[in-house]
């Protein structure tokens, strides 16, 4: 039997046990972690690659939607949501192909969850992945609340390069400065741009995005990932001529050995100066 290699997240310790009863009642669950918040989240699915995660959405600091545009698209496991949200809410993660669950947890549904979740990992595309499916399904939510459609169609845009990026945020207009952009994500149709610790999500392509970043700050790094370069603070080798990149607040960013003659460049480029 093909083992499904599971991270359970949730900051309650009941809810957490809870949560692992039911699944070791499932033989082809192995629990490969468990994580009390986002953060652990985060570093356990960089370090180990799980894939599939129940991930709570309602936390402190980084919530389960956070988790979700924190991880680059290539590594994001299909998610299964711990979730007490409105049904117009599951109905968009439903759609999407996003699996839930709603607290309080019960054994059927879990059930149901976990054979979704066989379901869509026999026949998931390994070029897409399942992160462009969770963002469009955060995004219809986000939609609800906007004021107006045609608010929605002019949802965002971007600038000349040296200026900034503008990006349509829900019911606000951000800003942002592209010296602020630490890397920038792509999820099928949305970019995810993160900048000062908070994460933007734009609809554009990452070729439309990369034409309007400065070409000797911004690097590709990944076919899914763009890099401010001078937010590396370490590079750390990996398996197969890919690495790591280390930024600020130790977040770490996955170079596929396609790319890796860019951070060879670069090494080389700091080396002469």
């Amino acid at each position: 039997m093909i083992k499904i290699r599971t991270v359970i997240v949730d900051d309650e310790p009941l809810a957490l046990d809870l949560l692992r009863s039911y699944l070791q009642q499932h033989t082809q669950i192995e629990i490969v972690a468990e994580c009390k918040n986002g953060k652990e989240a985060i570093r356990q699915v960089i370090e180990l690659q799980p894939d599939l995660m129940f991930l709570d959405i309602q936390m402190p600091g980084l919530n389960g939607f956070d988790v979700i545009k924190h991880l680059q698209a290539d590594i994001t496991p299909l998610v299964v949501f711990v979730t007490a949200y409105e049904q117009f809410a599951l109905a968009a993660f439903d759609i999407n192909a996003v699996d839930y669950t709603l607290k309080p947890l019960d054994y059927d549904s879990l059930a149901r969850a976990i054979s979704r979740s066989e379901e869509r990992l026999a026949g998931r595309n390994e070029n897409e992945g399942f992160k462009p499916r969770i963002i469009h399904a955060i995004e219809q939510i986000s939609q609800r609340t906007e004021p107006t459609a045609e608010d929605s169609n002019n949802a965002t845009s971007v600038t000349a390069p040296h200026q900034k990026i503008v990006v349509k945020d829900r019911s606000s207009i951000a800003l942002i400065d592209q010296k602020d952009i630490d890397w920038v994500d792509a999820a099928g149709d949305y970019m995810c741009i993160h900048a000062n610790g908070i994460t933007h999500i734009m609809r554009s392509t990452l070729k439309s995005l990369l034409a309007q970043l400065d070409p000797d700050v911004f690097k590709r790094v990944h076919r899914s990932t763009i890099v401010n370069i001078h937010r590396i603070e370490k590079i750390i080798p990996h398996t197969k001529g890919e690495c790591f990149l280390v930024l600020a607040e130790n977040e770490q960013i996955k170079v596929s050995r396609n790319y890796r003659s860019v951070i060879k460049n670069l090494i080389n480029e700091i080396g002469r100066t």
